[in-house]
């Protein structure tokens, strides 16, 4: 199974960078991960014709917060994967983010702007970074998950989008 994974998008609806980002990079995906701060729930348009899942982050409009939910667990092919945006300073985030979501293989999440892959007491901690905003991050990346007899995260640069 393929996921394609993005977050922290602060746009207000579709534009080109994420039909784009569909085509060169999410073909293949199997699921599409939305880890907050969409800002406007239109942004999901740009996935039209892949399975979506999404939460909510602190910077979206009140009509996503009410239409999105702040945490998901999903069961993945038999893997547990938490979807949550993230709040506060960045510091010790991955900690507070656990204790919110509870126990799972891979946690995906937001709200940093910094890409992480890495694993830490057998748990895949996976952020994507933004694919559109650098205020926080000098780069722009997205996301691939991987799940076959475990998971693996993939950082992807964007350098067109």
């Amino acid at each position: 199974m393929k996921i394609g994974v993005i977050s922290d998008t602060h746009l207000t609806s579709c534009d080109e960078r994420l039909v784009r980002l569909l085509k060169d990079y999410f073909r293949d995906a199997d699921l599409i991960l939305h880890a907050g701060d969409l800002v406007d729930i239109k942004v999901l348009d740009a996935f039209a014709g892949k399975e979506v899942k999404a939460v909510c982050g602190n910077m979206d409009l009140p009509s996503v917060r009410q239409s999105l939910p702040k945490k998901l667990v999903l069961e993945l092919n038999n893997y547990k994967v938490g979807l949550i945006h993230g709040w506060g300073m960045p510091f010790g985030i991955e900690g507070k983010l656990l204790k919110e979501i509870g126990r799972v293989d891979c946690l995906v999440y937001g709200h940093t702007h910094r890409a992480t892959n890495a694993v830490k007491d057998g748990i895949l901690f996976f952020n994507p970074g933004s694919a559109t905003d650098t205020r926080f991050a000098y780069r722009n990346t997205v996301g691939m998950l991987e799940i076959r007899d475990g998971i693996r995260g993939e950082i992807i640069e964007l350098k067109d989008i």
